[in-house]
């Protein structure tokens, strides 16, 4: 008899709530879609935004308001590879490429990662604006 193999399932609740058409049950997400779901949040939260975890998450929307040079570029994608590192261990990241958009005050981050039990890449974008 052969022992079987189960897969790891990763489940995440979405956060737009949209109920499932006939269910009414809130639709889960799995695997690559929950994990890239958890990586925007990662991304787009500061610091000192979630009470008593004061350092979670990328805190890079505070270099929009620096002058866009290459090290600005840098100091993003450093921050967002060490926040995932630290938060999502579900998550293999490859490469963090950031394009400035100077006339915008914007950042195009795409984040290119793997799953821990899988080896196809997934790609995440993620527009970064200043809001003020």
């Amino acid at each position: 008899m052969m022992p079987q193999i189960s897969e790891t399932v990763f489940n995440d609740i979405p956060l737009s709530f949209n109920a499932h058409p006939v269910t009414g049950n809130v639709k889960l997400l799995t695997n690559a879609d929950a994990i890239k779901q958890s990586v925007k949040n990662i991304v787009l939260t500061n610091f000192y935004e979630r009470p008593y975890n004061p350092f979670f998450g990328g805190d890079v929307t505070s270099q929009l308001f620096e002058n866009m040079t290459p090290i600005t570029e840098y100091n993003v994608s450093k921050n967002i590879r060490q926040a995932l590192k630290n938060y999502e261990p579900r998550a293999i990241v490859d490469d963090v490429i950031v394009n400035p958009n100077e006339d915008l005050n914007s950042l195009n981050v795409t984040i290119i990662f793997r799953l821990r039990n899988s080896s196809e890449p997934i790609a995440v974008n993620v527009l970064l604006e200043r809001v003020r």
